[in-house]
């Protein structure tokens, strides 16, 4: 009977997952990246950074750290995975001006800084800034997302993003 007021087993969970980032929110269709702007990599919106810190939306475990240092996924306790892709096609970078502060493996705090970047190297090689963060396994996570904030936010400041995740 209690379960039926409360949702029971079947109700999803919610994963608010903060602002990794100091900026601008925009929404994906804004990113001059055809793979992210469509939706491809994952459902998700973009930071453009006003500072070269990139902290955890969340307290997790680094599941992968791109060796080029430009990218980080995030794995939640709920199998959710974020992805964080500092600028467009930084790959190219080769890791200069990425500085990880984290590792593949490593567990982290909401908060806790993974990668510091020199925005200013950045744009002078000729890279956007935008910065999307993305859903990286939404459908094995069974994770729908729920809302995006869009406009300005703080590196850390909750409710970026609101995510239901079912119950596996």
């Amino acid at each position: 009977m209690l379960s039926k007021l409360f949702g029971g087993k079947n109700k999803a969970n919610v994963l608010e997952i903060a602002a990794p980032l100091t900026g601008t929110a925009v929404p994906l269709n804004a990113v001059p990246d055809q793979a992210f702007a469509e939706g491809h990599m994952g459902g998700g919106l973009a930071v453009e950074p006003e500072e070269g810190r990139l902290v955890a939306p969340f307290d997790g475990t680094v599941a992968h750290l791109i060796k080029s240092k430009h990218a980080v996924i995030l794995e939640h306790a709920s199998g959710v995975q974020v992805l964080m892709h500092i600028g467009i096609n930084t790959v190219a970078l080769k890791g200069e001006g990425f500085h990880a502060l984290v590792a593949t493996g490593d567990t982290v705090k909401a908060g806790q800084t993974l990668i510091e970047f020199d925005m200013e190297a950045i744009r002078t090689a000729g890279y956007p800034l935008i910065t999307p963060v993305v859903l990286a396994n939404q459908a094995e996570a069974a994770a729908e997302l729920d809302a995006v904030k869009t406009g300005r936010v703080q590196a850390g400041e909750p409710g970026m993003l609101r995510v239901s995740v079912k119950p596996q």
